[in-house]
């Protein structure tokens, strides 16, 4: 496994991470299929977990599987949004009250890096909600503390200067950040997280996906038609994702999956390395042809 130095922070982070929103949203995930997918991914190499407090059970699943392992991982989360998103709070209070949650269920002293969970501009400027975070960040509740989000806010965000690092949307399918908000997190040598590095494969059957979580991005993938998308599946999830992790400033790419398996092959596509230049000219030149203004970073 490749590691990369994660912007102005002290710790190196491996080129694919874990992302923990499908351990809350999908049906039927037992713990015993959490152990096994963590404490086997750890063991290859994998050393950076992210999740939040508003995916449901995935923090507390992520506690009982490795938190006997918590020297071997960087363990992030996010907090503003709780409960399945169906409920935020980003006051004071409200944002140390999720860490000190997310502190009991993963089973911890503290984390590497909390990170607000796609607040807007108005909430950011307001800006209880970035002095709760250093306030736990100065109480040793977190290392390190950042931004999770897209678009305008995440811009903002990143102006700030108030943080150390930045999590984005990122792929074939979802490119605005690659203009908007990379180059700034670059410029202030932010750790950068790409989360939804595959567009979540929203291809992978040939039909539109049930969920709609998805139909952004199959119907952004309907119009983009790339050549490559037509391949066996592990070959164009591969492309995909090696294209992400090619964009200079991206440190780890978290994915997510409840099938121990898919991580393996996933770690397999990262050690093939960036793809040619050619290819990924080619991709941003297909998204410049192709999309509009409304294409923005899927939040």
């Amino acid at each position: 496994m490749e590691y990369r130095q994660f912007g102005k922070t002290d710790m190196r982070v491996s080129l694919l991470g874990f992302g923990g929103a499908e351990l809350g949203f999908v049906p039927g995930v037992t713990q015993d299929t959490v152990n096994a997918l963590l404490n086997g991914a750890i063991d290859a190499g994998l050393n950076t977990i992210d999740t939040a407090s508003a995916y449901k059970t995935s923090e507390e699943m992520i506690g009982l599987a490795v938190a006997g392992r918590r020297k071997d991982f960087h363990l992030f989360t996010k907090c503003g949004a709780t409960d399945g998103f169906t409920r935020s709070d980003w006051s004071k209070a409200g944002i140390l009250g999720h860490i000190e949650a997310s502190l009991r269920q993963l089973q911890t002293d503290y984390l590497d890096l909390v990170q607000l969970h796609s607040c807007g501009v108005e909430t950011l400027r307001q800006g209880e909600c970035i002095e709760a975070l250093q306030i736990a960040r100065d109480k040793g509740m977190t290392r390190y503390i950042g931004y999770s989000g897209d678009g305008q806010a995440a811009k903002f965000a990143i102006e700030t200067d108030a943080f150390d690092t930045f999590q984005t949307s990122i792929s074939i399918a979802d490119q605005e950040a690659i203009e908007l908000t990379l180059p700034l997190a670059v410029e202030r040598n932010l750790g950068v997280i790409v989360k939804r590095p595959v567009a979540n494969a929203a291809w992978r059957t040939g039909q539109k996906p049930t969920d709609a979580y998805h139909h952004a991005y199959w119907d952004r993938l309907v119009e983009l038609d790339y050549d490559f998308l037509k391949w066996d599946l592990d070959a164009a999830v591969a492309h995909a994702l090696r294209f992400t992790l090619s964009q200079t400033g991206v440190h780890t790419a978290i994915v997510g999956t409840t099938r121990p398996e898919r991580w393996q092959s996933n770690a397999k596509q990262v050690a093939l390395g960036s793809l040619p230049q050619a290819d990924i000219d080619a991709i941003r030149a297909r998204w410049r042809e192709v999309a509009d203004a409304s294409w923005v970073g899927q939040v």
